[in-house]
């Protein structure tokens, strides 16, 4: 591998590295701890003229976390076929990830009650975070080889891992011990470690706008060409072209399913641990900055056995590790137990995604990557709108969490079904003959591609 290739690969690793600060101290660690002290202790009632619906700390968080994926998956699609076209996945990565640094810094602001506040930033953080992620997806095709997609996707959730960790880590201490950090108290220190992750987001997601390329076309637009219109087209056009892709469907149509149990997993572990087991921070953070330790070498593990047993037979080990998971999670009661459960998430949570990108990343038309990652994040984001959705519900209507997150069987167990229908070498070679296919093109648009 030259020079120039391995600085390319860290660069677009790098901005793992940088989002992940996100994805675990405010998605997973902190903010649903901090945003549960905030929520009154008996809940509250959200009206909408005649309707009313009383709900809990949990639930709030979950439907805020279902609204704003739910925005971004909509958009997803058209936003990836604009950014092929216009080879410009650098612009809109770009405006994604500082819209959600600056909401994400603004978190500095939340004070004691504000919880309406704080889910306004959240959400509009999280839209920024999750709309970053198909574009930064779809430069994967384009920096590693086919050979390697297994090993530098890994790669990159290795980064991401080590690099949500070090920051986390870096909160545990200032909570823990904010006096000696000349903090006057926790609530502070908290709103501190908020911010920090707007700062490093932005900051080390530089190297992949400086150093990795992004292959750009250039093509003569006709006289009232619209992107908008152009974007919803080609949204509809590549729906009528998975019928062609029947191993990518079916896969698509598997993810979509088994993901939606591992999202909730991730975003509502810390607020299951507050209000199920009644876990303090320090034991709800302490555990979230094991499972980013583990989950470092875990990707890289699953990387490797996927190399050996092939990529489907290594998400397959996963899924059955996962029912093993969530069906422990229902009978905890000790913090011990919480922090046994949170080393087995981190062995198997980065390979699951990693592999889970690489594969996608196989069996898609090459030079049409932003478009088909559009795909992708709305099976990931309708993923994450469904599960937490349901986790809510569950919880308000039970008002017992246990029972939502032993529902979440279903979703893996389902998904291994879906996932053996999958032929990947037939997949491959769909992919592979068909990245020149001629579509129907809407009027205006024809001459373009």
């Amino acid at each position: 591998m030259s020079p120039p290739r391995k600085r390319v690969i860290f660069s677009w690793c790098m901005y793992d590295w940088a989002n992940s600060a996100f994805a675990t101290s405010v998605l997973a660690a902190i903010l649903p701890v901090y945003f549960a002290s905030l929520v009154p202790e008996g809940g509250v009632t959200l009206r909408c003229g005649p309707l009313s619906l009383a709900t809990s700390a949990s639930g709030l968080w979950a439907y805020g976390i279902s609204f704003s994926v739910l925005l971004t998956a909509l958009c997803a699609p058209v936003l990836g076929a604009l950014a092929d076209f216009s080879g410009s996945k650098k612009k809109f990565l770009f405006g994604f990830t500082y819209a959600g640094a600056f909401f994400t810094l603004f978190l500095y602001l939340v004070q004691e009650g504000d919880w309406s506040f704080c889910l306004i930033l959240f959400v509009a953080g999280n839209i920024g975070f999750a709309g970053s992620m198909p574009f930064y997806n779809a430069f994967l095709p384009e920096v590693a080889v086919r050979e390697e997609i297994d090993w530098v996707s890994g790669k990159g959730y290795a980064f991401g891992y080590a690099g949500g960790g070090l920051l986390l880590a870096l909160h545990v201490l200032m909570i823990t011990y904010h006096d000696v950090f000349g903090i006057p108290d926790k609530s502070m220190s908290i709103r501190i470690c908020l911010a920090s992750v707007g700062i490093w987001w932005g900051l080390f997601a530089v190297p992949l706008f400086l150093w990795v390329p992004e292959t750009r076309r250039s093509h003569d637009k006709p006289e009232g060409f619209s992107y908008l219109g152009y974007g919803f087209a080609r949204f509809f056009r590549t729906l009528r072209c998975f019928r062609k892709y029947r191993d990518l469907l079916w896969f698509l149509v598997a993810f979509l399913i088994y993901n939606d149990g591992i999202q909730t997993v991730i975003m509502m572990a810390a607020i299951f641990g507050k209000t199920a087991l009644g876990l303090d921070m320090g034991t709800l953070i302490g555990t979230l900055l094991m499972t980013q330790l583990i989950a470092l070498p875990g990707a890289l593990v699953f990387a490797r056995l996927a190399q050996r047993i092939r990529a489907k037979g290594a998400i397959m080990v996963t899924l059955v590790l996962w029912v093993g998971i969530v069906t422990y999670a229902y009978f905890l009661r000790s913090a011990l137990e919480f922090w046994i459960l949170g080393g087995f998430v981190g062995l198997i949570l980065g390979g699951s995604q990693a592999i889970s990108r690489s594969l996608y990343g196989q069996l898609i038309p090459k030079d049409r990557a932003a478009e088909f990652f559009g795909f992708f994040a709305i099976s990931s984001k309708f993923a994450s709108i469904f599960g937490p959705l349901i986790f809510g519900l569950v919880t308000d209507l039970s008002e017992n969490p246990r029972n939502a997150i032993v529902s979440l069987v279903l979703f893996f167990v389902v998904g291994m079904i879906l996932l053996s229908r999958v032929d990947m070498e037939r997949g491959r070679l769909q992919a592979s003959t068909d990245t020149a296919l001629k579509w129907s093109q809407p009027e205006g648009v024809k001459n373009l591609i």
